[in-house]
């Protein structure tokens, strides 16, 4: 959990905790984590998220199970879709904002996965969808990428504890990458 600078908790009530091996399984493929995405804000049936994805039904059915499986997505209660049929929709617990995925407890996580569910995101979005970004290049210790990764949590943790209070507004996405580039 990240800190505020006078040693608070960022966002009171909620920890960090390390993601369970089923949990980082569950997030190791890109399609899984469009699905929690998806079903973040609105929930959605496993047709609804075939259409949105470009795949088929039981495609999606297959991962909406791990999801379902591991408490990363939950079953909301059934509804009557427009042609009377009975529908099951899902929606994201918003948990895996929540989970540690780096330590060497839950396995980790491949960051393919993510990097790739971001590309595909925005690739749909386009490029004038982007609303800002910071590209640069540091020289930092361990320490330094330790310091800057906290603050930067812990911005990111308050506004999404309280992404309630702003259902109004409009979705934004966004990821923050920190890599090593590759040597010349």
């Amino acid at each position: 959990m990240a800190e505020l600078e006078d040693g608070h908790d960022a966002v009171p009530g909620r920890r960090r905790r390390p993601a369970t091996v089923r949990e980082a399984k569950a997030l190791a493929h890109p399609l899984r984590v469009r699905i929690l995405r998806l079903c973040l804000h609105r929930e959605l049936t496993n047709k609804e998220l075939a259409d949105r994805l470009d795949t088929t039904p039981g495609t999606v059915l297959y991962h909406v199970r791990q999801l379902v499986d591991a408490g990363l997505l939950a079953a909301a209660p059934v509804r009557t879709g427009d042609s009377g049929a009975l529908e099951k929709p899902y929606r994201s617990t918003g948990e895996t904002w929540w989970l540690s995925l780096d330590d060497g407890e839950s396995g980790g996580v491949p960051a393919a996965a993510p990097l790739a569910a971001f590309q595909e995101e925005l690739g749909e979005a386009g490029p004038e969808s982007v609303r800002g970004f910071a590209r640069f290049v540091l020289h930092l210790s361990d320490e330094d990428v330790a310091e800057l990764d906290r603050r930067i949590v812990a911005v990111l943790d308050a506004f999404v504890a309280t992404d309630d209070e702003r259902r109004d507004q409009p979705v934004y996405s966004g990821m923050f990458v920190l890599h090593r580039p590759a040597e010349s």
